[in-house]
């Protein structure tokens, strides 16, 4: 019964007393509202005539908005005209029918064989998978007395909005592809020690590193002859992404696996178009996400695929399923990136014990985020005496990371700890400066 019918009750309630007798009045005012429900409930179109489907977007990035559209088929002889509800999970961001608001129903009116459409546009604010919950369908009668309701699961279309990664770094690639070019062409000709690959062979001219000339084929061409190198390519670049209870730190809007995603991404493309062989793991305490032997043209589309539904763990990472993970699926030698956190717990315990084995085959850089409020407590005077204690905590935490930052160089580990809006840029810049020095 709806609110109409109610109203009718009630308005009779309070003309009751012009009645004589007021019971008969009442009986006869009841009955007569209750035969106009039922009335209206006979006419009403039957909610389980109605079949419902979806069309729209299945993929979208962080940030930006889809479009899902519900289609609901009338097969009841009946004309429909009633609310629909169309319930997302909170993250997706929902909002339906020509006011936008997010929950409230939509009024839907379909004839006897016609079809009605619902839009639904979704603005996420996660990543990962977003489903489609339940519908709600409620049918009324002409009269607006009484009404049908349905909400069951079954009646719900299936409907998965992968939301992937926001990917904000890739603003950078072009600057860093232009470098990679001015790489790959104005410095080509220069030697550049142990590691590069041979290019050619040309005259000595004066100022030539004596240690490139090539002996035997100056004795061929009674010329002095030195070689040329290019820049190493068709090497093995592994990012490995921590995705442990480090990862769940807030570095303001977005945790701290948020932003090495961003970077993984972003040293993926540049990686690919160097002519590099890209591949990913992510792992806490087993392996949750893994791309290899990609294709360039395919690469980031896996990435961001796997990467997309991947969420921190909060528990402690195996930082030696990590070592034996890399070992086992990289036989060559390889640059390997870890992102994770300089945390003296996690990495003194867990990494610094077992990284001997990883930097004896391939060479290791730990990249790292850090929060910019720790710099911003050391740097601004204390106004308060809470403000003493907090600042006091701040250079202990940094204390800690550069003993740790100083125990990973020990063992020949580049570090690259940088705030998040330079994160992925500085990760680049150190690919692209080994990539120069030849020591990928």
């Amino acid at each position: 019964m709806t609110w109409r019918a109610a109203a009718l009750v009630g308005l009779g309630a309070l003309t009751l007393p012009l009645w004589s007798p007021a019971w008969l009045g009442a009986v006869l005012l009841t009955g007569g509202v209750l035969l106009l429900a039922l009335l209206d409930l006979a006419l009403a179109a039957s909610p389980r005539h109605l079949t419902a489907a979806r069309s729209g977007d299945r993929t979208v990035r962080l940030g930006e908005t889809a479009t899902v559209t519900l289609s609901l088929h009338n097969g009841s002889p009946r004309r429909f005209v009633g609310d629909v509800r169309d319930s997302w999970v909170p993250s997706a961001g929902a909002r339906s029918g020509a006011d936008g608001v997010a929950g409230r129903p939509c009024r839907v009116a379909a004839d006897p064989g016609a079809t009605a459409t619902l839009v639904t546009t979704l603005t996420p604010t996660r990543r990962g998978d977003r489903a489609a919950v339940r519908l709600g369908v409620r049918s009324y009668g002409p009269l607006r007395l009484a009404f049908r309701q349905r909400t069951e699961r079954p009646m719900t279309p299936q409907w998965t909005l992968r939301v992937l990664p926001r990917f904000e770094s890739r603003r950078f690639l072009p600057e860093k592809t232009a470098r990679l070019r001015m790489l790959n062409g104005a410095t080509s000709t220069r030697g550049r020690g142990q590691g590069t690959e041979f290019d050619t062979l040309r005259e000595y001219v004066t100022g030539d590193d004596v240690r490139s000339i090539d002996w035997r084929a100056s004795a061929r061409r009674q010329d002095v002859l030195v070689r040329t190198w290019r820049p190493e390519r068709d090497r093995r670049v592994v990012c490995v992404l921590d995705s442990g209870r480090t990862s769940a730190v807030r570095l303001g809007d977005e945790p701290r696996l948020d932003a090495s995603i961003d970077a993984a991404l972003l040293l993926a493309a540049l990686a690919s178009r160097a002519g590099d062989q890209v591949d990913l793991l992510a792992v806490d305490t087993a392996v949750r996400a893994a791309v290899s032997g990609a294709r360039r043209q395919v690469l980031l589309t896996r990435m961001v695929n796997a990467l997309a539904p991947l969420q921190p763990a909060l528990v402690e990472t195996d930082f030696e399923l990590i070592v034996g993970e890399v070992l086992r699926r990289e036989r060559k030698r390889a640059l390997v990136v870890l992102f994770t956190a300089l945390e003296p717990g996690a990495l003194g315990e867990g990494l610094l014990p077992v990284l001997p084995r990883l930097v004896a085959r391939h060479r290791v850089v730990v990249a790292t985020t850090h929060d910019p409020v720790l710099s911003g407590l050391t740097s601004a005077p204390p106004a308060r005496t809470a403000d003493v204690y907090a600042a006091a905590a701040a250079w202990r935490a940094l204390g800690e990371r550069d003993r740790v930052r100083a125990a990973l160089a020990r063992q020949g580990v580049q570090v690259v700890d940088s705030p998040p809006h330079l994160f992925a840029s500085q990760v680049a810049d150190t690919y692209l400066v080994l990539k120069a020095q030849g020591r990928l």
